[in-house]
């Protein structure tokens, strides 16, 4: 590319003839995959007709694109295009935008992400041009949020809109509401105010998927009636990185009617926990949620985690108990503290030495072997290590005196306990 080209850029017309020409782009690839465009009789129509082989699923990010070029081409060539990636360009200006996009009449996904439309004007003349798009990208384009707006109202089928990284800060309410969005991504913006939250559930009524990611969201302000009103169809919300840092802000979760997936990771109300402890009050908080952070709850966790839960906050005093741990009182009952067992194995052992008449108490290492054993009982029994043979009786245990007759055999599979006894008899002469 000449030092021109990154100065003034390319055309849309430009990329795709050179993109799709039979050199570069011979060849259908399978059933679904791409169209051919093969060349009409009489010798109207463009001169491409006879060079081009486009797919329906058009990818041309970071080509360079700021123009759209002859109209009358695209036309000819994009009619059967469904899907068209033009992220990454240098396109900053609308009027170019429309151009292409109203030549292409069954586009219904576009991504226009990473091109320079900050502090561009988009007329509503433009904005018609996207009336048959489905699926819009916009992430990190800067695009204001007027415009944004002025698209909702004009694409009568929006179903989603991704608007990542654009540094909103605050949002602008609507006398006109787009019913047909399900889908609104908008990580890593600066929306920290609940208040700007709110205007999504009246300009999106039909709402089932709000990502908010990173966006530092301080609290959930509202009551239970108004998120009810608001978002009656939201099913799943992620508040990755949010600045959440109170339980009453997870509770009102529970207050949008259909929501069954949350992913809540990053927060700071979390940071204190261990990861179990996270998921399991986390689950006991939200009893309609079925997926949390990506991962299934089944019916036993979330039995666990509803009976870990009342358990933690058994010594809390009553004004600081969660409205939850009442409702799981009631279904539970107010449980027992778990008996703590430690399973880490013994390491020692106290014991009675019987040898002949003599009986002496001690406490012995359960981590030694038979032999050394031995060497430990020769200064209580008066006795050498090849002068004597050991036994082990187990108090609890109906069955007869046990010769440790192996040396090299660790005390500790004896499963001694405090108590037991080791009878020590002298080899005869």
């Amino acid at each position: 590319m000449e030092p021109s080209e990154y100065t003034e850029g390319r055309t849309f017309v430009e990329v795709i003839s050179e993109k799709y020409s039979p050199e570069n782009f011979p060849y259908r690839r399978g059933p679904g995959m791409g169209v051919v465009v093969v060349p009409t009789a009489g010798s109207q129509g463009s001169p491409m007709k006879d060079r081009l082989n486009l797919p329906s699923v058009l990818v041309l990010n970071g080509c360079g694109i700021s123009r759209a070029g002859d109209q009358t081409e695209i036309a000819a060539f994009c009619s059967h295009v469904m899907e068209l990636d033009l992220s990454h360009n240098k396109l900053q200006d609308w009027h170019e935008i429309s151009k292409i996009i109203s030549n292409i009449p069954n586009l219904e996904f576009l991504n226009l992400s990473s091109n320079p439309l900050a502090g561009t004007t988009l007329e509503p003349q433009c904005a018609e041009a996207f009336s048959r798009v489905r699926r819009l990208v916009l992430n990190n384009t800067r695009v204001s949020w007027d415009s944004v707006l002025l698209l909702t109202r004009e694409i009568p089928e929006l179903e989603e809109l991704f608007l990542c990284l654009n540094e909103y800060s605050s949002v602008s309410a609507s006398s006109v509401a787009c019913p047909t969005l399900r889908l609104l991504h908008i990580t890593d913006n600066s929306l920290h105010d609940w208040t700007e939250v709110r205007k999504f559930g009246s300009l999106f009524p039909s709402l089932d998927t709000l990502v908010m990611a990173n966006n530092n969201l301080a609290s959930i302000q509202d009551s239970k009636d108004i998120l009810q009103r608001l978002f009656p169809n939201l099913r799943s919300i992620n508040l990755h990185n949010s600045g959440l840092n109170r339980w009453e802000d997870i509770e009102k979760l529970n207050f949008f009617p259909k929501l069954e997936e949350v992913r809540l990771q990053g927060i700071p109300l979390l940071q204190t926990y261990t990861n179990a402890e996270r998921r399991s009050l986390m689950i006991a908080q939200l009893p309609s949620v079925s997926l949390l952070n990506g991962s299934v709850v089944t019916d036993s966790e979330r039995e666990d985690a509803e009976r870990f839960f009342i358990r933690y906050y058994l010594d809390y005093p009553e004004e600081e108990l969660p409205c939850r741990y009442h409702c799981l009182v009631t279904k539970y009952g107010k449980l027992e503290p778990l008996a703590e067992i430690d399973l880490r194995p013994r390491c020692h052992a106290q014991v009675e030495v019987h040898c002949e008449e003599k009986v002496e108490q001690l406490s012995i290492r359960l981590d030694q072997t038979v032999a050394e054993l031995k060497k430990q009982l020769t200064t209580v029994v008066q006795l050498s290590t090849n002068s004597m043979r050991l036994y082990y009786i187990d108090k609890c245990s109906a069955f007869g005196p046990e010769e440790m007759k192996y040396n090299t055999r660790a005390l500790h599979s004896y499963s001694i306990q405090d108590g037991d006894e080791i009878l020590v008899v002298p080899k005869a002469k």
